[in-house]
């Protein structure tokens, strides 16, 4: 992984990450826009997410809320995390790859909040009612995502299993939404994951098996 991004930061520089960089650019401007008299609530209608809202009007809201920092971190975090973890991802595994699995981590942790609400505050998995007003935003749950994806792809087992126990020990340290919606993230692209390994295995035996049928239709 180390070379792969050496070489093609080397060659191409910046060039090699132009999602990425256009990922920062438009948190930045986030970023400004909702810290104004006139830019917070629009910014929030374009990307704010609560698991308040019709179920409908989160899905139209998740793809921007990405890129929308959470009000209550400070924002070079954000920044940070997708400079460096979607641009890694960009170079190992492309532009519309990172988008997608980042996509799914993001949406898994929407995803959860809504069934953590619906489970009783003393089950392991639930949320309390509190949680319903939550401002569920910024880069967080589809970083996590990305570094565990991406550690599977180039069988860095021991980083993303450290990405895994890091996230467990979040919780267990303070046990809050954003906590719980990073292990829905994992569980997602685990999950992406091990159905992309049973695809390979199946289309690597196709191939083998495909010059053993050819010599088996010619005639002697």
């Amino acid at each position: 992984m180390f070379r792969t991004v050496r070489d093609a930061l080397v060659h191409e520089k910046w060039r090699a990450v132009p999602m990425t960089l256009g990922a920062v650019c438009l948190t930045t401007v986030f970023q400004i826009v909702q810290n104004t008299s006139w830019g917070f609530q629009p910014v929030q209608n374009l990307g704010s997410v609560k698991a308040v809202d019709p179920l409908w009007l989160a899905l139209l809201r998740t793809p921007l809320s990405l890129f929308v920092p959470a009000l209550d971190l400070p924002v070079w975090g954000a920044l940070a995390q997708i400079l460096l973890v979607f641009g890694i991802s960009e170079i190992c595994i492309g532009w519309w790859r990172t988008l997608l699995i980042g996509y799914v981590a993001t949406l898994a942790g929407t995803t959860y909040a809504r069934i953590g609400l619906s489970l009783s505050p003393d089950h392991p998995f639930g949320l309390p009612a509190s949680d319903r007003i939550v401002n569920d935003t910024g880069p967080s749950a589809a970083v996590v995502g990305l570094a565990l994806y991406v550690c599977w792809r180039y069988r860095a087992y021991l980083t993303g299993a450290l990405v895994v126990l890091a996230m467990i020990g979040e919780v267990l340290v303070k046990d809050n939404l954003a906590g719980k919606e990073h292990l829905a993230a994992i569980a997602a692209v685990m999950a992406v994951c091990t159905v992309r390994a049973k695809w390979g295995r199946r289309r690597a035996g196709r191939l083998r098996l495909a010059p053993l049928q050819g010599r088996l239709l010619v005639p002697p």
